[in-house]
């Protein structure tokens, strides 16, 4: 099986390539969605350790919102609490499709908090800062100081860029990037003799 970890800045069409490799993918915000609205134990440690901003269940967004625009370490607490379900989660999926070609791993914290094993192949999505904020303006939550302090928990995409073995030009046109997918994805399978 070939894991394939998609990165690239916030905003920039990481999940909806993911999609286009037509393999099955691990989308770590879905996840985390899910393991805010069901898991009781995850609403607990998050109620512990912030009781002033956590108070429902489900766990609300805009309560965590509020918490991370607060005080900026509240976000290191929050993922400090959410990763290893999310790292459970992801192990899940991976035995579960330990049979499959090829598997996608798309987790906005990916080489941050070291879900990545050396033989796994990093792909770089590489978009324009201009069309990432457009984008991300679109969002009905949107907040520049929420996205602000999310993109300072990541590398930057300098740094992902050079970690990566394939870039991805993303250029938000869906036919040129399901040319582009198809392309490495065949490159990938016929350099691990998958074809």
């Amino acid at each position: 099986m070939i894991v394939v970890g998609i990165l690239g800045d916030i905003g920039s069409g990481k999940s909806f390539i993911s999609k286009q490799f037509n393999c099955p993918v691990f989308n770590a915000d879905y996840e985390v969605n899910k393991i805010y609205n069901k898991s009781k134990h995850c609403y607990k440690l998050l109620k512990n350790c912030l009781p002033e901003h956590i108070k429902s269940y489900p766990v609300e967004k805009k309560e965590l919102t509020k918490a991370i625009l607060t005080n900026k370490y509240n976000l290191k607490k929050i993922v400090n609490i959410v990763h290893p379900f999310v790292r459970k989660k992801m192990n899940i999926f991976l035995k579960k499709n330990f049979k499959k070609k090829m598997v996608i791993l798309d987790i906005p914290l990916l080489i941050e908090n070291n879900l990545n094993k050396k033989k796994d192949i990093l792909i770089f999505i590489d978009s324009k800062k201009t069309e990432i904020n457009l984008r991300l303006k679109k969002r009905k939550n949107y907040n520049k100081k929420l996205i602000n302090n999310l993109k300072k928990l990541q590398k930057t995409p300098t740094y992902k860029r050079k970690l990566s073995a394939y870039i991805i030009k993303n250029d938000f046109k869906p036919l040129t990037i399901k040319k582009r997918v198809k392309f490495i994805k065949k490159k990938i399978l016929n350099e691990r003799n998958y074809t």
